[in-house]
């Protein structure tokens, strides 16, 4: 090994080493190694180990506060949405939502029949090829289970919708 490049590595190692045994002291949640400004705020000397802080962001509290005309507005934009332009996006959205449901009931119904309890009717290879007819069955459970599952979603965001914008949906 090369002693020249040892010496400087072995330098450096010693100066890092006293660099850290500097006294720290803890001011609430706020370290510090200045001695003067710590004895004045009465922060506590650390007994031994290193302290590492990480710089991190601000707060939210520390956010300037908004006025509350200005936290009820639409997050895009910034502005107030108008009365009636609400009612009338939540309309939509429940036309919408209602023609969802419809499909979706519909196809719960169409899957319902071809599951026929468990039971639904060989097709093509399947009279030959059990495993081909369990793995559709199956299948076709699973396509029950998703269905369901995304009809209990639509009901649960049409509950979400206010009754008072169910009024003009009757169109």
């Amino acid at each position: 090994m090369n002693h020249a490049l040892l010496i400087p590595l072995l330098a450096a190692v010693f100066a890092a080493n006293s660099y850290s045994q500097e006294r720290i002291y803890r001011c609430g949640n706020e370290y510090t190694n200045t001695a003067p400004n710590a004895q004045t705020r009465g922060c506590k000397l650390m007994d031994g180990g290193n302290v590492t802080v990480v710089q991190g962001t601000r707060p939210a509290a520390s956010a300037p506060a908004r006025p509350p005309a200005a936290s009820a507005a639409a997050p895009g934009g910034g502005q107030r949405v108008d009365a009636g332009d609400q009612k009338s996006r939540d309309s939509d959205a429940r036309r919408i939502l209602e023609a969802e449901l419809k499909k979706a009931e519909a196809r719960q119904a169409e899957l319902l029949k071809e599951y026929n309890n468990g039971e639904p009717e060989k097709i093509g290879g399947e009279a030959r090829n059990h495993q081909k007819y369990l793995d559709r069955v199956a299948e076709l459970k699973a396509s029950l289970a998703r269905n369901e599952s995304d009809i209990a979603g639509i009901r649960r965001e049409l509950g979400r919708i206010s009754p008072a914008s169910a009024a003009p949906a009757a169109k």
